[in-house]
């Protein structure tokens, strides 16, 4: 079993203020996640996203999604072909951390809960954002409510994000409750999507339960925008079944008992995972998007140097 992070203290299954702004401490070195280097002077942020901007970059030939009020007709008409001006964009980056809070978060068996895993994760990015001079901002969502707050400049704004993160109503709720899935979550990337500022990097952290085509919908067409990365959390048991053996299991309102003694059963629960994470994984590639894992009985702050170290 592995052991869990000595940089993160605090209850498994639940969170605190001064744990999440001890995390300030635990800061890397100021680059970004996709493995760029940043100004380091506030304000100075040169967006790798290229819009209707003030400084002109270059022209290049035109791609299906670009936008069709920037073709160069004069080069169009010189080509013979539709081509398109792009621009660098001078501004603050807005970081928007969207953190799943329902149920199926809830959980785990080794470490701590899978919302108090990417609660750790989300302060870890929000100090890092803080450092680089980008504007920091969050999308808390659940079954009962989900709560946008704008991306701001400045220490006031990550603390802001981490009260916030603190005094969520679901940490709350009555223990045992069953997991009412009638909110699904392509629904809650709808509002994502409305809220969220074009040239935005956006930080979806979630164990992406309800993951389907509408879901790969929303975030392909968030992802025209945005700069998407995806966090994957998830808890050991998740991947493969415990050790041969009868359980018990309860959702609140009813009890199941399970038997994990059987050879196909066990390699059919390992697959499905396996399949999961491929799906997502696959869509990341495709969409471009930064993909990585945190597992529920790791270091935070460890996963968060592998994924940069990957890029």
């Amino acid at each position: 079993m592995r052991k869990t992070s000595s940089s993160v203290k605090g209850s498994p299954v639940s969170i605190e203020l001064a744990g999440l702004i001890a995390l300030g401490d635990q800061l890397l070195p100021a680059t970004s996640l996709s493995g760029k280097r940043l100004a380091s002077q506030h304000g100075s942020y040169r967006s790798r996203f290229r819009g209707r901007g003030m400084e002109f970059a270059e022209v290049r030939a035109y791609l299906p999604g670009d936008d069709v009020r920037s073709i160069d007709w004069r080069v169009t008409a010189r080509r013979g072909k539709v081509h398109t001006k792009l621009f660098h964009e001078e501004r603050e980056r807005p970081v928007l951390l969207a953190i799943d809070y329902r149920r199926p978060m809830f959980f785990a068996t080794r470490g701590r809960f899978k919302a108090v895993q990417a609660s750790y994760m989300a302060a870890l990015i929000a100090w890092q954002a803080l450092a680089r001079g980008d504007r920091v901002g969050g999308f808390l969502f659940s079954e009962e409510r989900s709560l946008e707050l704008r991306p701001q400049l400045g220490k006031k704004a990550v603390l802001q994000l981490l009260r916030q993160m603190v005094a969520d109503p679901v940490w709350q709720r009555a223990p045992h409750l069953p997991f009412a899935p009638q909110q699904r979550l392509a629904t809650t990337l709808q509002r994502l999507r409305r809220v969220a500022r074009p040239g935005s990097l956006i930080l979806l952290l979630s164990d992406f339960n309800q993951w389907d085509e509408r879901v790969e919908k929303e975030l392909a067409m968030l992802g025209r925008h945005c700069e998407l990365g995806l966090v994957h959390c998830f808890d050991p048991l998740e991947t493969e079944l415990p050790p041969a053996g009868t359980y018990r299991l309860s959702d609140g309102e009813r009890d199941l008992t399970i038997a994990t003694a059987d050879y196909a059963a066990r390699r059919q629960y390992h697959d499905n995972f396996a399949q999961r994470l491929q799906k997502l994984q696959k869509f990341s590639r495709r969409q471009r998007c930064r993909f990585f894992s945190l597992p529920t009985d790791l270091d935070p702050l460890d996963c968060l140097t592998d994924a940069k170290r990957q890029t």
